[in-house]
């Protein structure tokens, strides 16, 4: 996985060559992060906002794509399935240094531009979620996987959590990141 972090090399740490000999880079547009981010959160925000304003705490599902998805509010003050319940303005302060100091390496170190768009999902998310815990002490969750949660409970028993817009940035961004580390590197020329 060691391949994936180190991104792209920037000509500066090849000073000595000349200009035509130096790597040419696919470095993401310095503006596509912040703009990434930036969209994914005010997405997260308004269907947000959306359900707090048509949803009711624990009314049964409203279906959006029959068996794949439904609306169903609920809140959570934990983490993930719950956990650490009753943390929301802990875990909200660990999620917006973690989103912003993703966002900060990504100035700082471009990357290429998968990597980059990655690493926004997940700084995306975080922050959103961020946003719930610090201003409401919790995170709203709407989205409610009947597909998901037959696995789940074939598997243990239990249905799979409803979920929000940021957490799916969180997750898809963590399981690009996982798939791409089987990548073989680049062998270099």
């Amino acid at each position: 996985m060691a391949h994936i972090l180190h991104g792209v090399t920037s000509s500066s740490t090849a000073p000595d060559l000349p200009p035509a000999t130096r790597p040419t880079l696919r470095r993401t547009p310095i503006w596509l992060p912040p703009l990434l981010f930036l969209v994914l959160i005010v997405l997260d925000q308004l269907l947000k906002t959306w359900a707090l304003a048509n949803l009711k705490l624990g009314e049964p599902p409203i279906s959006f794509i029959r068996g794949l998805i439904d609306w169903q509010l609920t809140f959570n003050t934990g983490a993930a399935w719950s956990m650490f319940s009753g943390s929301a303005k802990f875990l909200a302060f660990g999620r917006l240094l973690v989103g912003l100091g993703i966002l900060g390496y990504l100035y700082y170190r471009p990357q290429s531009r998968f990597l980059s768009v990655v690493l926004t999902l997940i700084a995306a998310g975080a922050v959103g979620n961020a946003i719930d815990g610090l201003r409401a002490g919790r995170v709203t969750d709407m989205i409610h996987s009947p597909a998901l949660s037959a696995v789940t409970t074939a598997l243990n028993g239990t249905l799979f959590p409803i979920f929000n817009l940021a957490d799916s940035c969180v997750v898809l961004g963590t399981l690009l990141l996982l798939v791409a580390s089987f990548w073989p590197e680049k062998k270099k020329p």
